[in-house]
């Protein structure tokens, strides 16, 4: 079945069932074109805490299907690929936050959205990389915060927001893999490009950045730039949307191997399929759910 034929029998099942797509901008460029709401793990929460739909089909990573069964208990919630997983969100489980919270009693604990539920149900708040710093001005006090599991993003935040955080040992392999020494190098061959960088990489990356920001932040920048060549410091799944948001730009990825192999993970042909035999469905457990939505709510109150 072609790809077209395939988007059609996916909308047409979509609105049979009452059902909503949501995707991620590092999702392949097929579903993008399809979604009903297309756009970073923040537009994604808050597209998901306001739907109308009986059923979401979450184009995304386990964790993001996870936040929208905690924020919608009453729909199903389905992923299309269970093996679409998140390393980052692997690198910090509850017990480990559990022994860190002991060992630093009275911790605020700031859980980065890219986290299993069981890590957000033991969190004070959660944030995304769009809303990271408003979320740790939000708190009151010196008190000290422990905030996982990115310890890029938390290193960046302690930075602008001045505030002293307690970065966890966590990285995206993705935005890991971007040296300093390969965005010189692309900077070498794009002299007057632009360098917008995702706040997941390294510190060094970031320095050499002329905007620091989150998918989404990433598109508005480009838009509103003069700069016909934008170098793109992020998953390269979001040149797509900058391409045909800009068709008079310029998109240069920062390396070559920039790529998340789980987000890419899901086709067309799992959707349908999913739709079809309405699989694999994700529910989050009460006890686990209403913390971890506390955590979310908080963090939604101010974005």
């Amino acid at each position: 079945m072609n790809t077209l034929s395939l988007q059609k029998k996916i909308r047409k099942l979509l609105s049979e069932k009452n059902a909503v797509l949501l995707a991620h901008y590092y999702q392949r460029r097929e579903i993008q074109d399809i979604a009903d709401i297309l756009g970073d793990s923040l537009a994604l929460s808050l597209g998901a805490a306001k739907t109308g739909a009986d059923i979401i089909v979450f184009a995304g990573v386990h964790f993001m299907a996870e936040s929208a069964s905690i924020l919608c208990p009453d729909k199903t919630v389905l992923l299309p690929r269970l093996e679409a997983g998140c390393p980052l969100a692997d690198m910090a489980n509850a017990e480990q936050l559990t022994a860190a919270k002991r060992d630093n009693p009275g911790a605020m604990v700031v859980t980065y959205i890219n986290s299993s539920a069981e890590t957000k149900a033991l969190s004070d708040i959660c944030c995304t990389s769009s809303n990271a710093v408003n979320v740790v001005n939000s708190l009151n006090g010196d008190k000290k915060i422990i905030m996982v599991p990115d310890g890029n993003l938390a290193r960046y935040t302690s930075r602008i927001t001045g505030k002293k955080i307690m970065p966890w040992n966590g990285h995206c392999p993705v935005h890991q893999c971007l040296s300093g020494e390969d965005v010189i190098t692309v900077k070498a061959m794009h002299p007057r490009a632009l360098f917008a960088a995702h706040p997941e990489c390294r510190a060094e990356v970031l320095a050499m950045a002329n905007f620091v920001g989150s998918t989404g932040k990433i598109l508005n920048y480009a838009r509103e730039c003069d700069a016909g060549e934008l170098i793109v410091g992020t998953e390269q799944g979001i040149l797509y949307q900058l391409q045909k948001q800009n068709p008079g730009k310029s998109f240069i990825p920062a390396s070559p191997d920039m790529v998340c192999r789980t987000m890419k993970c899901i086709t067309l042909e799992d959707i349908l399929t999913a739709l079809r035999e309405m699989k694999y469905i994700i529910k989050v457990p009460d006890e686990i759910r209403i913390p971890a939505k506390r955590a979310l709510d908080r963090m939604l109150a101010i974005s």
